[in-house]
């Protein structure tokens, strides 16, 4: 009677929140073997989805990677297409200040990058509805200047446009946080003089 409580238990746990660790479902049934069991077989039946390592979802949305990767926000194209200034399809780009390796991954069938930031960069971001969640996403002022410091401008008219779409007081703000050679780049690819 008591691991069908467990089993319960968790799958309400799961329909309630879009991303859990495995230490979240060891801490409901109170055993890390059943825990780790339990997940396997929820994955096995195609109840929940691996995102990362100790990290799993009932949706099938690779943004939600976000999560795991925290502290983290989608950034760079992704943040431009969720924002409406870019309309091509791209992949879901991650900026964390966290441990996380940078690079590539498959994650629910969809490309991941994964880019890492000081922890003195890490700003400039809100939470943007994506269907029944929503995730950090930076905002615009930020996302022209991590286009910069990353090297990943889609087109020198697709920034000028999200500077001219930004709140230069914001900008600016967020510009004093950098050193001076870079802000001199930044200005000179945005078109700022």
């Amino acid at each position: 009677m008591g691991k069908k409580v467990h089993i319960d238990g968790v799958r309400a746990f799961v329909r309630g929140t879009p991303v859990f660790r495995a230490r979240d479902v060891e801490a409901l049934v109170g055993d890390r073997g059943y825990a780790l069991l339990m997940l396997h077989n929820m994955v096995a039946g195609g109840e929940v989805r691996r995102l990362t390592r100790g990290w799993y979802t009932r949706l099938d949305d690779p943004v939600l990677s976000v999560f795991a990767f925290a502290p983290a926000y989608l950034g760079l194209q992704a943040a431009l297409s969720m924002r409406g200034g870019w309309e091509q399809e791209t992949n879901v780009v991650v900026v964390t200040s966290g441990k996380a390796a940078p690079g590539t991954r498959e994650v629910l069938g969809g490309r991941v990058v994964v880019h890492r930031i000081a922890p003195r960069y890490f700003f400039g971001f809100d939470h943007v509805p994506q269907g029944e969640f929503d995730v950090p996403v930076s905002d615009v002022e930020k996302t022209a200047i991590d286009l910069v410091y990353y090297g990943e401008s889609p087109g020198r008219d697709v920034l000028r446009a999200a500077v001219r779409g930004a709140d230069m007081g914001v900008l600016e703000g967020y510009l004093r946080r950098y050193p001076p050679a870079f802000v001199s780049k930044f200005r000179s690819a945005a078109g700022l003089g």
